[in-house]
C-alpha cells in the first residue's frame, strides 16, 4: 500500500510540475511588448565621402603630369559614382521591403 500512494505522491507531482511548465511556455510565447519596425542602418561604405579631385599645381606643368592627373581624376570620379550608385540602390531596395512590411 505505501508503494502505491508514494507512486500517487509522485505521479500527482509530476503532473502539477509539467502543468506549471506548460503554463509559464505558453505565458512565454505572448507578447504585450508592440514590435517597432526600424528601417536599417546604411552600410558604412555608402556613409564615406567621396575624394576631392585632384588639380593641376603650378604656372608651367608638363602635359604628361597634366594627363597623370586628368586620368586621377577620371578614376576617383568613376569610384565616386558607383559608390552614389549603390547608395541608391541600397536605399530604394531597403525602402522597397519596409513599405511592403509596414
Amino acid at each position: 500500500m505505501k508503494n502505491y500512494e508514494k507512486q500517487q505522491r509522485i505521479v500527482t507531482f509530476l503532473t502539477i510540475a509539467f502543468a506549471i511548465m506548460i503554463a509559464v511556455m505558453v505565458t512565454g510565447c505572448s507578447t504585450a511588448v508592440p514590435v517597432k519596425q526600424r528601417f536599417p542602418d546604411v552600410p558604412k561604405a555608402l556613409l564615406e565621402k567621396c575624394e576631392n579631385l585632384k588639380k593641376v599645381e603650378g604656372d608651367r606643368v608638363a602635359i604628361t603630369e597634366m594627363l597623370k592627373v586628368i586620368v586621377q581624376n577620371y578614376g576617383l570620379y568613376y569610384e565616386c559614382a558607383a559608390k552614389v550608385d549603390g547608395w541608391q540602390e541600397w536605399y530604394s531596395d531597403q525602402k522597397k521591403i519596409y513599405e511592403s512590411v509596414k
